[in-house]
């Protein structure tokens, strides 16, 4: 299909995405409009101030889980709408969804008799986690948000972050948003160090995407669901930047750019259960794939 990368994802998207991911497409490469997001992002609000509805398509089903909700926060943050009463009703939610530790479960049991992918474990009685609970913290932070909530949901994330010692790609990248979040800039830049090595160490970060065999899969995780520096350092200013070298980046980047398939749309690496989740998450990955080139100066139009 010929064209620049964002004409081949524009019809991609038209082609196959949710009403939500067409207006957050349309918001952030054709000048749409911030309202027509929030309003299809609504149709996924519950009652209880949290987001459900498969809003985040791994999990299906109607009820709230945290994180539907975190993927509500970061689409409210991305078009400047992360606060006001809409917020306040969210940390309602995100207080009665919490451990006795204050923090976020990875997956509420509420969720038990609705399709869940097979790699996520539902429980009775979930343990907090930094995977669910530090990015709404960097975010609620990052928008200057204040709620009681916050106050113990921080010192968890703190403490995980700062004690982790094995960890893998998504749950760094949970530590990396709240870190570039959180108030206290000096703790956050020495956290931050302190987990880039880390990612070295363990190899976490796939530094040559031509090398791919040296930079082996976490267990668990699918046949080749590697992760690459772009995966960490969203956007240039993110402290994850710090961690790679210049040209580590652009190769990375490079990576990202010819990822794109022929229909216009990009690849999920991660495994895929069921043919509609897959359909579903395709458009979101696509999008955080344009806003990630453009936000290192890549030429996308």
């Amino acid at each position: 299909m010929a064209g620049t990368p964002l004409s081949r994802a524009a019809n991609f998207i038209w082609l196959t995405a949710r009403v939500l991911e067409q207006r957050r497409f349309a918001y952030h490469f054709l000048g749409g409009g911030a309202d027509a997001v929030e309003a299809a992002l609504t149709a996924y609000l519950d009652e209880d101030g949290g987001y459900g509805h498969a809003l985040e398509p791994d999990l299906r089903g109607p009820v709230s889980q945290p994180l539907h909700t975190a993927h509500a926060l970061r689409v409210l943050d991305s078009i400047g709408r992360c606060g006001g009463l809409r917020v306040e009703r969210v940390c309602r939610y995100l207080t009665g969804a919490s451990t006795q530790d204050g923090a976020l479960p990875a997956l509420h049991p509420s969720v038990r008799g609705y399709p869940v992918a097979p790699f996520i474990a539902v429980v009775d009685d979930p343990p907090s986690a930094v995977l669910s609970t530090g990015p709404v913290v960097g975010l609620l932070h990052r928008n200057q948000v204040w709620h009681a909530w916050l106050f113990r949901a921080t010192d968890f994330c703190w403490g995980a972050v700062e004690s982790l010692e094995k960890s893998h790609p998504y749950e760094v990248q949970a530590a990396v948003a709240f870190l570039d979040g959180v108030p206290d800039r000096a703790r956050a830049e020495a956290a931050a160090d302190r987990l880039g090595r880390l990612v070295r160490d363990q190899r976490l970060a796939v530094l040559d995407p031509g090398c791919l065999d040296a930079f082996p899969v976490p267990p668990g995780y699918a046949p080749g669901e590697h992760h690459f520096p772009h995966d960490y350092a969203r956007v240039p200013d993110s402290l994850a930047r710090r961690w790679f070298t210049d040209e580590e980046m652009a190769r990375s980047l490079d990576h990202l750019a010819a990822e794109q398939c022929a229909d216009g749309g990009w690849p999920i690496r991660w495994r895929q259960w069921a043919p509609g989740t897959a359909l579903e998450w395709r458009p979101i990955v696509t999008i955080e794939a344009l806003r990630t080139l453009r936000a290192h100066g890549r030429r996308i139009d």
